[in-house]
């Protein structure tokens, strides 16, 4: 069984379309998304309609929470004001049955695996969208964070970082972020992200061997950005910046 893991398209519809086009190519059993789909986007609906095609299971993400609800969000990043008004300009861009999609996703999706273990699917943790997992993170905080999970695969987005983190005789992992990946090296004068999209492929086969494949696509950064500052978006630099190379 071949699984895509996705996260973090964040409304970039032209990224999310040359990951699609990746896996498709390889013969994709499953696809999975660990939320945050739409927020902070050129492309909401775009992406909506493409995560629909897909019929994927999708968990909710903090972004996803606060596009739905706003200042009431469980989200625990507190928005400025460019995030309102950005939220405020996409809320028209979506239809009724769109926002109707975004608010019945559930915090976790488990994903039955050949080898008699499962996929356990989450934004940040399954205890909570909002929870942190770098690299450095203590293992005991890791543990508190993704809670019970009785030797469960565990994926998990929300910091925009490929990483993996080894957890007895399983592990967690993330497949970084299909629209913003997290640029740690960068310096004044580079892109605030980096100019691919990522995912990563989870192959399990009914022998038990497990593999886990990080990837990288390029795309047409130049277009996005032309794109972005074409869409009526409220102070969209602020969104091109994290692309442009100074």
């Amino acid at each position: 069984m071949r699984i895509a893991v996705i996260s973090d398209i964040h409304g970039n519809d032209l990224a999310f379309a040359a990951v699609e086009a990746d896996f498709q190519r390889d013969g994709i059993d499953q696809v999975v998304c660990c939320g945050d789909t739409l927020q902070g986007g050129a492309q909401p609906a775009e992406v909506v309609r493409r995560l629909q095609e897909l019929d994927c299971p999708v968990v909710m993400g903090n972004a996803d929470d606060f596009l739905l609800r706003g200042n009431e969000s469980d989200n625990e990043e507190p928005p400025d004001a460019w995030h309102d008004a950005v939220r405020e300009w996409q809320l028209p861009l979506l239809s009724r049955d769109d926002l109707a999609f975004i608010a019945a996703l559930p915090p976790t999706v488990e994903v039955p695996l050949p080898n008699g273990k499962r996929l356990l699917v989450a934004h940040g943790s399954p205890q909570h969208f909002n929870h942190i997992i770098m690299p450095d993170t203590p293992e005991d905080e890791v543990r508190s964070m993704l809670g019970p999970i009785d030797g469960a695969i565990v994926c998990g987005g929300h910091t925009h970082l490929q990483q993996f983190r080894q957890l007895g005789d399983s592990f967690f992992f993330n497949p970084g972020s299909v629209s913003l990946p997290n640029r740690q090296d960068a310096t004044e004068g580079d892109r605030r992200v980096n100019p691919w999209a990522e995912y990563a492929v989870l192959t399990v086969e009914d022998s038990g061997r497990e593999t886990l494949e990080f990837r990288r696509v390029p795309y047409d950064v130049d277009r996005l950005l032309a794109m972005i500052d074409a869409s009526g978006m409220p102070d969209s630099h602020r969104l091109s910046d994290y692309y442009r190379a100074e």
